[in-house]
C-alpha cells in the first residue's frame, strides 16, 4: 500500500522537475537554432545597453536566429555584435537595419533586423551597416 503511494509521489516529483528544467532552459534561451545551420553577419553599436550573449535575433517578432559574440573595437569605440542568423532567413538586403529593443516585464532586450530594398544580399561575415542603438 504504501509502496505504491510513494512511487506515485516520485514519479510526481520526477516529472515536476523535468518540467522545471525545461522552462529554465527555454527562459535561458539555450536552444539551439534549426539543424539546417547558420550564417554568421555583424553590427556596430555605440551602445548596446544589456544586451547578451544567445539574446534573440527577431524580424517583424519572429525569431531568426542569436547574438554569438559581444566585442569591443578600440579603434572606433563602438560594440561589435555578432549574430548567428539561421540558414532558412538568408535574404536580407544589404541596407537591413540593425536596432537594439526592449521586451518583457523583465525588460530582455534583443537585436531587431528590418530589411530593407537592396537588391544585394548579405552573406556569412557580412556586416549590417546601418545600426540604432539600445535606448538607456
Amino acid at each position: 500500500m504504501f509502496k505504491s503511494i510513494e512511487l506515485g509521489v516520485g514519479i510526481f516529483v520526477g516529472a515536476g522537475l523535468a518540467a522545471l528544467f525545461m522552462l529554465a532552459m527555454q527562459a535561458s534561451n539555450l536552444s539551439s537554432l534549426s539543424s539546417d545551420g547558420f550564417y554568421e553577419i555583424s553590427a556596430r553599436f555605440d551602445n548596446i545597453g544589456g544586451l547578451k550573449v544567445r539574446s534573440a535575433v527577431k524580424v517583424s517578432g519572429v525569431k531568426v536566429g542569436q547574438v554569438s559574440h559581444i566585442d569591443y573595437d578600440t579603434e572606433t569605440f563602438e560594440a561589435v555584435v555578432k549574430m548567428q542568423v539561421d540558414n532558412q532567413y538568408n535574404q536580407f538586403p544589404k541596407d537591413t537595419i540593425a536596432s537594439i529593443f526592449t521586451s518583457g516585464l523583465l525588460g530582455e532586450q534583443y537585436i531587431g533586423l528590418e530589411p530593407g530594398g537592396d537588391d544585394a544580399l548579405l552573406d556569412n561575415q557580412s556586416e549590417i551597416r546601418h545600426t540604432q542603438s539600445a535606448m538607456v
